[in-house]
C-alpha cells in the first residue's frame, strides 16, 4: 500500500457516535411539557433491556390537562360530523407514514415478533379510518323520530358527553389504545388519555401524530406514569363527564368507579377483549353520548284539520 493511499484510509474513518436518544414528553392543550413534578420512570422491553425514561405525570398534570380538554370541546363538539371524519381520517394518514417506527415501537414495548408488530399497526390504522367513517353515520343509527300518541314532533339526536378520561388498556399499547381513544373524539367528546404504564411510548409517539396532523389542541391529551395516581384525580374531577376504565384492574376500578359517582360521571366498566382486531362494534361511541330529545306541536292546517 503507497504511503498517498495510506493517508487516505486514515482520513476516511469515521470517528464513533453517540446516538440521540429521544426525550419522551406528555401532551397537553396541543404542547409538549415535561411533567410539572419533574419525574420520569424507567420504560423496559419485554427482555428488562431499558428503552427510554418516560414523564411521570402528577395530579396537577392531570388537571391541567382537562382544562386543556374543557376548552378544546366547544370548538370540536361544534364542528361537524363530516369535518371530524377528514381530521381522523388525516390521522390514519400521518400513520401511515410512519408505520415502520410505530412497528418497531410495538415491538419493542410488547414483546413480539416484527411482523406481528407491523400487522398490529396496520390494524391499528384501519380502525382509524373505520372511526373515521362514523363521524358522520352514527347519528342516524342512535337518533331518529320517535312515534308518539299525540299531535307531536319528537326527535331524538345523539349529542357528545363532554370531557371523557380514559384510562388506555395495559396489554395492548397501541392498537387498544387506539380502539378506546378513536370512539371518544369521533363522537365529539375530548380525551384525556392515560397511557399504558408499562409501555407508555406508542401512546407518546401517537401524541407527536396528533400534534402534526388537523386535531386541534386540547382534544386530546395524553399521559404518562403511574395509572392508579392519575386515575385518581380524574375520577374525581367535577368537570370530567365520563371515564373508560380499560385500562384499570379490579380494584382500581372500583376505587374510581366509587370516586366517579360523586358527580354522576358515565363509567364504562373493563371489559375483557381476547382480540383488539376484532370488530369493535359501535358500543364504544354510544358509551359516551347523551341523547337529546326535542318536542314540537304539529300544528293544524287549514279548516279540514291536516296537520304537518
Amino acid at each position: 500500500m503507497s504511503e498517498k493511499t495510506a493517508k487516505t484510509d486514515k482520513s476516511d474513518k469515521s470517528p464513533s457516535r453517540l446516538p440521540v436518544f429521544k426525550t419522551y414528553k406528555l401532551y397537553v392543550g396541543g404542547k409538549f411539557p415535561r411533567s410539572e413534578s419533574g419525574r420520569v420512570y424507567e420504560v423496559t422491553d419485554a427482555k428488562g433491556n431499558w428503552l427510554a425514561n418516560a414523564p411521570q405525570s402528577s395530579r396537577k398534570d392531570a388537571r391541567d390537562a382537562v382544562v386543556a380538554a374543557r376548552k378544546a370541546f366547544g370548538g370540536w363538539s361544534g364542528a361537524t360530523a363530516y369535518n371530524r371524519g377528514q381530521v381522523l381520517y388525516r390521522v390514519a394518514e400521518m400513520l401511515e407514514g410512519r408505520r415502520e417506527q410505530f412497528a418497531r415501537e410495538v415491538a419493542e414495548a410488547e414483546g413480539v415478533a416484527r411482523a406481528k408488530a407491523a400487522a398490529t399497526v396496520d390494524a391499528a390504522i384501519d380502525r382509524w379510518v373505520w372511526y373515521a367513517g362514523w363521524t358522520d353515520k352514527i347519528a342516524q343509527v342512535t337518533g331518529g323520530a320517535n312515534p308518539v300518541a299525540g299531535p307531536y314532533f319528537n326527535l331524538s339526536s345523539p349529542e357528545p358527553t363532554g370531557v371523557v378520561a380514559v384510562l388506555a388498556p395495559q396489554e395492548s399499547s397501541f392498537l387498544g389504545l387506539v380502539s378506546v381513544l378513536a370512539p371518544v373524539i369521533a363522537t365529539g367528546s375530548t380525551a384525556v388519555v392515560i397511557a399504558s404504564e408499562k409501555a407508555p411510548l406508542p401512546a407518546l409517539s401517537l401524541a407527536e401524530v396528533l400534534a402534526t396532523s388537523d386535531v386541534p389542541g386540547g382534544v386530546v391529551n395524553v399521559l404518562s406514569g403511574r395509572t392508579a395516581e392519575i386515575a385518581a384525580p380524574l375520577a374525581a374531577h367535577q368537570d370530567v363527564n365520563a371515564i373508560d376504565l380499560a385500562g384499570a384492574d379490579e380494584a382500581l376500578a372500583k376505587e374510581l368507579e366509587a370516586a366517579a359517582a360523586d358527580n354522576l360521571k358515565r363509567v364504562l366498566r373493563p371489559q375483557p377483549v381476547d382480540d383488539w382486531t376484532a370488530d369493535p362494534g359501535t358500543g364504544r361511541m354510544t358509551a359516551f353520548l347523551e341523547t337529546k330529545t326535542v318536542w314540537h306541536p304539529t300544528g293544524s292546517l287549514g279548516a279540514s284539520g291536516s296537520s304537518y
